[in-house]
């Protein structure tokens, strides 16, 4: 029986290495992964969620340069190195463009950077507050790879940043769908009955709310932030894995093999975890897929009316929010770069899914 299982095991997987968007969208899901992970390291502007603003460079396109002025500043931040990487950077100091600067009777004279050529004001600094009154090391020609938003954030940062948020939703709602829709599942599958009747009118009454206006209704019970939002996704998405369940349970539960097991003597539990989980795990599989991808377009959703991560928290849903108006203004590349994210990453989901279905389907 094992070695059975174990060449099941193995044809699912060289069917699967041979979809090669299977292959790509697992790649991309796993370097997507890697970058939420390590979004302060990778991130330009590694300050805590990339909020460092300038409004005098706001709004600039692709690859825009700019001197960049770093005033230290006495305020002594002690931050492990553990808090730097996962959390980002704590900077008491203050960031200034400038668009020339000279050097006088032990004063720095810089003039700070205006648009549209326009003359910006031109301000005196001690060189005390710099150490060994050296200003090598605190300015630097800044270039924006993707430009800036409209505060003046490094955008190339802020979306790097604001992928933690989209992929870690997707496990997070996974996980607690998965936890209660398998209970839940198994319990109105195995028992039938009036168990059956009960979880099936809990499942339709969840099934009939819009899952949008339910996740607003949990989101406002729980208050608004980061992991009130990855609760309340999870919450509104167990019904589906439940209703499937349940399903794959009504049609093996009177197979041979369950039979043997209760004839044996064995616990419902141990049945329904040992002997019949295991093999009805491939729709769950499939549809835990989609719904990584349905948990990143709710939350982008939430985002976008203001109800999702809250501000300064870097997310893809409130960058587009922040900036749909500009798609009409000749900036629509603020608004577009996150929202195709969004939709890779989406799409990246849906085809690994399909690949999967494929992959673990017994019958082709």
């Amino acid at each position: 029986m094992a070695e059975q299982s174990n060449s099941l095991k193995q044809l699912a997987l060289q069917k699967f290495k041979k979809n090669f968007w299977g292959v790509f969208c697992f790649v991309y899901i796993i370097i997507v992964g890697l970058v939420s992970v390590f979004a302060y390291v990778l991130a330009p502007d590694n300050s805590q969620y990339a909020n460092q603003m300038h409004l005098a460079i706001h709004s600039k396109k692709p690859g825009f340069s700019v001197n960049m002025l770093t005033i230290p500043s006495e305020i002594n931040v002690k931050q492990n190195v553990f808090d730097k990487l996962f959390f980002g950077k704590m900077n008491a100091s203050t960031e200034v463009p400038i668009s020339n600067y000279k050097i006088e009777n032990e004063n720095l004279f810089y003039t700070e950077y205006t648009s549209d050529g326009l003359l910006g004001s031109e301000k005196k600094l001690d060189l005390n507050v710099f150490p060994d009154k050296s200003i090598e090391d605190f300015i630097e020609d800044k270039t924006f790879l993707l430009g800036t938003d409209k505060y003046g954030r490094d955008l190339l940062s802020r979306v790097l940043v604001g992928a933690r948020i989209s992929f870690f939703i997707g496990f997070v709602a996974v996980f607690i769908s998965l936890v209660i829709g398998i209970f839940m599942g198994s319990l109105a599958g195995y028992f039938g009955g009036k168990v059956d009747a009960a979880i099936m009118w809990i499942i339709n009454v969840t099934w009939s709310i819009p899952t949008l206006l339910l996740v607003i209704a949990i989101t406002l019970a729980l208050g608004k932030g980061f992991w009130q939002v990855f609760i309340a996704v999870g919450l509104t998405m167990w019904v589906e894995v439940a209703r499937v369940v349940r399903g794959q349970i009504i049609s093996v539960k009177e197979m041979q093999y369950v039979t043997a097991a209760k004839a044996l003597g064995y616990n419902h539990f141990r049945i329904i975890t040992k002997h019949i989980l295991p093999n009805i795990m491939a729709p769950v599989i499939v549809i835990s897929a989609a719904n990584f991808a349905s948990a990143i377009l709710i939350e982008s959703g939430l985002s976008f009316l203001g109800i999702g991560a809250q501000p300064p928290m870097s997310s893809w849903g409130a960058m587009i929010k922040d900036h749909y108006n500009y798609i009409i203004l000749g900036k629509p590349y603020l608004a577009v770069i996150p929202g195709l994210c969004i939709m890779s990453l989406v799409m990246a989901f849906m085809l690994i899914g399909n690949a999967f279905r494929d992959a673990l389907d017994v019958k082709a």
